[in-house]
C-alpha cells in the first residue's frame, strides 16, 4: 500500500476454489480484492488431488501454493501433464463453477505449462470468458524472440481465440514474453482492438521478472537460446545470489518452486512498451520470502528489510512516477491513467461493472485515492532489498477510509471490499 495501491487483483494465475478465496479475505483486507478463476490451480487439483496449499490467502494459485520449497506434497504436474478429454471436460465444469461464484474471468498461464497445456485449453479459457462476457488474464505461451516459438506467436494464439469466442484478453507483462518483438505484439493487440476485439497489454516497470526456478521458460533451451540470457541472469531471491549451472540444476530437481528473479526484456523495448498509448501498467507482484530461509513472508509485522522479492511488489507505481519525473518517460497524466482509469475501464467493458466506480475521482465514484508528491515520490526497493517501501506517498484512502497516514500503514483497519460478480446459484 505504500506504493499507492488500493485495488490489487489476482488476474493472471487466478484462484480456485473461488468462493473459499473470497471468504478468506472477507473483513480482513486493507485494500479491495478480486480474482479470476485459475486454470493453473484447476490443473493441479485434477493431476494432484491430494495437494492443498497451506495458506488460504494463496489457496487459489498453484504457483503461489508451491512457493514453500519444504512442502513435499507439491508437484509440477500442473505444468507438465497433458490433459485427457475427460479431464478437459472436468476443467470446463470447474471453470464454469468459478465463474458462477463471481470470478472476474479466467486466469490462463500457458507460459508456465508450455509442454503440458494444449491450445484446446487456451480455446476453453476464452470460450468460458466469452460465455460470461468476462476476460482472460494470460501469461503467453512463449517467452522468446526467436523462431519458431516467439512471444508474438504465443500472443497470436490467444488473440485468435478472442476472435472466435469473444470475451476480453489482458496480455500480462507483455514485454517479458515478447522481448525484442514487443512492439509487434503491441501492434497485433491494437489491430485486433481496432476491429472490435477486446485486447489490451499490461507491462511492469522492470527489465527483470519474478517466478519459480522450475518455470518452463527458464529452461536453458529457451532462456539461453530464445531469450538470449544465461544462468547468472537468474537470481535466487532469498540469498540474492546469481545462479550457476550446478545450482540451477539442483534447485530444479529438488526445489522447483524456489523463488527467483530473472532478466527478460531490454530497457529500450520495455520503455517503448510502457509509454505506448494503449498499454496499461501493473505490478505483477509475487510473494515475498524471508531472507533467512526462503520461507513465505506472511506475518504482518515482518520488517521490510527482513524479506526479499521482486521490487515491483513494493515500487512499481512509484518507479513509474519517478521515471516520468527523471527520464520524461511519458506525460504524467498518461502515466496516472495507465495505472488507474485505463485498466478500470477495460475491466468495466469486459463484465466487471464495479470498475465503473474505480480509477477516477468524480461524484459517485468509490473513494479510493492515493496522494503523492510528484517531486518527491521515489521507489526505494532494490533487487537486494525488494521489500523497502516507496517514499513520497503520504496518504492512501480505500473506500473513504485512510489506510496509509503520514507514510505509515495503519493496523487493524480493513475497509477493503470484494471486486466480484454476483454469485449464480
Amino acid at each position: 500500500m505504500r506504493d499507492g495501491i488500493t485495488t490489487p487483483l489476482e488476474i493472471e494465475a487466478g484462484v480456485y476454489p473461488v468462493d473459499l478465496w473470497y471468504k478468506h479475505w472477507d473483513g480482513r483486507a486493507q485494500t479491495n480484492y478480486g480474482a479470476t478463476v485459475s486454470m493453473m490451480n484447476i490443473r493441479e487439483i485434477l493431476f494432484n488431488p491430494d495437494y492443498k496449499p497451506r495458506d488460504p490467502a494463496i489457496f487459489g494459485a498453484a504457483i503461489c501454493g508451491l512457493m514453500d520449497p519444504k512442502d513435499s506434497r507439491a508437484t509440477m504436474k500442473w505444468s507438465t501433464q497433458v490433459a485427457t478429454n475427460k479431464q478437459i471436460a472436468k476443467m470446463k465444469s470447474m471453470l464454469d463453477e468459478g465463474l458462477k461464484q463471481g470470478a472476474l474471468g479466467v486466469g490462463h498461464t500457458p507460459g508456465y505449462e508450455e509442454f503440458g497445456i494444449t491450445s484446446r485449453e487456451s480455446a476453453l479459457a476464452q470460450q468460458m470468458a466469452g460465455k460470461y462476457g468476462r476476460l482472460v488474464g494470460m501469461h503467453g505461451r512463449f517467452s522468446s524472440q526467436q523462431p519458431p516459438t516467439s512471444g508474438l506467436l504465443g500472443t497470436a494464439e490467444q488473440v485468435a481465440m478472442v476472435a472466435a469466442h469473444g470475451g476480453g484478453l489482458i496480455v500480462q507483462h507483455m514485454t517479458a514474453q515478447c522481448l525484442a518483438v514487443s512492439a509487434d505484439c503491441q501492434a497485433l493487440l491494437d489491430a485486433a482492438y481496432a476491429k472490435g476485439h477486446q485486447t489490451i497489454a499490461e507491462v511492469y516497470a522492470y527489465t527483470y521478472g519474478a517466478t519459480i526456478v522450475g518455470a518452463d521458460y527458464l529452461h536453458p533451451d529457451n532462456y539461453q537460446k530464445n531469450m538470449g540470457r544465461t544462468y547468472s541472469d537468474i537470481v535466487e531471491t532469498a540469498s540474492g545470489k546469481p545462479l550457476t549451472k550446478e545450482r540451477y540444476e539442483k534447485l530444479v530437481k529438488t526445489a522447483p518452486s524456489t523463488s527467483v528473479t530473472f532478466e527478460n526484456a531490454k530497457k529500450e523495448d520495455l520503455y517503448k512498451a510502457l509509454a505506448h498509448p494503449t498499454s496499461t501498467i501493473a505490478s505483477d507482484s509475487f510473494p515475498y520470502v524471508m531472507k533467512k530461509d526462503g520461507s513465505p513472508a506472511t506475518n504482518w509485522d515482518t520488517p521490510f528489510d527482513a524479506v526479499n522479492g521482486h521490487p515491483r511488489g513494493a515500487a512499481t507505481f512509484s518507479r513509474i512516477l519517478q521515471l516520468v519525473r527523471e527520464e520524461n518517460l511519458m506525460p504524467l497524466m498518461l502515466a496516472i491513467s495507465k495505472m488507474t482509469y485505463m485498466p478500470a475501464k477495460f475491466m468495466q467493458d469486459n463484465g466487471v461493472p464495479q470498475m465503473a466506480h474505480k480509477g477516477r475521482i468524480q461524484v459517485g465514484a468509490d473513494a479510493d485515492i492515493t496522494i503523492f508528491h510528484p517531486a518527491k515520490v521515489k521507489a526505494n526497493a532494490t533487487p537486494q532489498n525488494g521489500g523497502l517501501p516507496a517514499t513520497g506517498v503520504p496518504y492512501v484512502v480505500v473506500n473513504g477510509t485512510i489506510v496509509v497516514k503520514d507514510s505509515k500503514v495503519l493496523k487493524n483497519v480493513y475497509p477493503g471490499k470484494p471486486i466480484r460478480l454476483p454469485v449464480q446459484h
